[in-house]
């Protein structure tokens, strides 16, 4: 291999929010440990797909077999459909990795986690070899299965100065990297999917998420209400740890807020989850940033949120808060660059997680390929 030989690979992910799948096309120079994402967008998925991604906790055998076939056979689509809109031909693709539909993950002992998404539909579809189903590895090895997005922090940012990485997706995850430092990092609570449920209960389901966080902004936070939300026992945890969406779920909001909601109070509710969201990530950072890390770098979908950044800074209290976007990397791009690289690592038999960040034994390589 040419040392400065650039390869391409392709990395697809859909989050917790279950929104919708995010494909990304990278260019990885391995010799110089350089990514780059070239192309980038996310499908949304229809409503009722959402709510059935989103309910697949309670399903039988039989529908959660047939889930499983039906996004891995809509995947293979949206691929063929981005790449034409991108022009990519598939034999300039080196691998293709798929972290699959989160519908449940439960850490620690005896613990278990189930990623849908059949692999195989997009294998067939691209005739390149594709790497899926990353976390049962790492658990298998005693590890949290999660977070897993910290190796790519460690490969992008591991040397230079310390540095705090914070993805928002359904649920959030912080990473500690930089010269010197041992590679940590963590679910650090609610992120997106909290307050994606509070819009969803709100609208009766018209409306999923908070666009630009209108409703938030129109709402006073109740700080008294986020202190006492902090008090959560996952909170008192100690890494590593990970959750599932469920532990942030409808039940959380109508235990702390009620069942009754008017158009004023809707708004306070979602201030207060929005600052909440933000008080769990400076809360982690606190507890657990190496000294000399001032900065925090957002991504996810929760670094397009204008209020949400806002209250991040505002929590944070002096250390420097921005979004990767400014890096040159597209908030939404950053997860599927990263299993797009562990991919690639997992097909040249090569150490592709962070053993450190997900409390497994030791390095591991994860993920199950197909070719």
């Amino acid at each position: 291999m040419k040392k400065n030989k650039i390869i391409k690979i392709m990395g697809l992910m859909s989050g917790t929010s279950a929104d919708g799948l995010s494909i990304a096309l990278c260019a990885l120079r391995p010799a110089g440990r350089r990514l780059s994402v070239l192309a980038h967008k996310t499908y949304a998925y229809g409503a009722q797909l959402r709510e059935r991604i989103i309910t697949a906790r309670t399903m039988r055998a039989p529908e959660l077999s047939a889930l499983n076939f039906e996004l891995g056979g809509l995947w293979a689509v949206m691929v063929r459909r981005f790449c034409r809109e991108y022009k990519i031909a598939y034999k300039s693709v080196a691998v293709i990795g798929s972290h699959g539909q989160t519908v449940y993950h439960s850490p620690g002992k005896n613990g278990h986690t189930l990623q849908l998404g059949e692999a195989a539909f997009i294998a067939e579809e691209t005739g390149r070899p594709v790497v899926a189903d990353f976390r049962p590895s790492d658990m298998a090895a005693g590890g949290q299965g999660a977070p897993l997005i910290p190796f790519l922090d460690e490969y992008l940012f591991g040397g230079g100065k310390p540095v705090a990485l914070q993805n928002i997706g359904g649920v959030g995850n912080i990473a500690f990297v930089g010269r010197g430092i041992k590679t940590s990092g963590f679910d650090t609570g609610p992120g997106n999917s909290l307050m994606d449920t509070a819009v969803g209960m709100f609208s009766n389901g018209k409306k999923t998420f908070d666009p630009d966080g209108r409703w938030a902004a129109a709402g006073k936070i109740d700080h008294g209400r986020v202190l006492e939300l902090l008090k959560h026992p996952f909170f008192a945890l100690k890494p590593p740890k990970s959750l599932d969406r469920s532990e942030f779920s409808d039940s959380f909001i109508k235990k702390r807020f009620g069942n009754r909601f008017n158009k004023k109070n809707k708004y306070d509710v979602l201030a207060t989850l929005n600052y909440f969201t933000a008080a769990s990530v400076a809360l982690a950072f606190q507890r657990a940033a190496p000294v000399r890390t001032s900065e925090l770098i957002v991504s996810g979908g929760g670094a397009l949120n204008p209020v949400l950044m806002r209250n991040l800074a505002s929590a944070m209290e002096g250390a420097r808060v921005r979004s990767i976007a400014r890096l040159g990397i597209s908030p939404l791009a950053k997860e599927p660059a990263c299993f797009a690289l562990l991919a690639w690592l997992a097909l040249n038999r090569r150490i592709n997680h962070c053993s450190s960040a997900t409390g497994a034994r030791g390095p591991r390589v994860l993920g199950k390929i197909i070719l």
